[in-house]
């Protein structure tokens, strides 16, 4: 299971943390997760994933060195540190984690999503 919060209402150039709970017999700490948004009309699109060691990192180009994806395995959470945050970055927010031991990840097992909007 995957538990995605964080996600709220912030101005253009603000930040937000976002982070994901994994829990469940299904969930190994070392699979890769990633994190996916979806803006109302679009398809989903990936964001950021990190390898189950935490030592490999992706981003979206569109991403521009604003967000940063980390975990921590004692606490079974990534978490997604987005800052200058614009308009176009407002969409509902997901996790996701692959079910094995794959780089770059394959998402499988979605979280709920948690919406993040940018005003401008």
């Amino acid at each position: 299971q995957l538990q995605a919060s964080g996600g709220g209402l912030v101005q253009a150039g603000g930040s937000l943390r976002l982070s994901c709970a994994a829990s469940g017999r299904r969930f190994n700490n070392m699979y890769s997760i990633g994190w996916f948004r979806q803006a109302p009309g679009l398809e989903r699109e990936f964001v950021a994933g990190i390898h189950g060691n935490g030592g490999s990192t992706r981003y979206a180009d569109f991403v521009e060195g604003r967000f940063t994806i980390s975990r921590d395995n004692a606490k079974n959470t990534v978490t997604l540190q987005m800052s200058s945050l614009k308009p176009e970055d407002t969409a509902a927010y997901y996790c996701a984690t692959d079910t094995i031991q794959r780089w770059p990840l394959i998402p499988i097992y979605w979280g709920q999503g948690t919406q993040v909007t940018v005003s401008s």
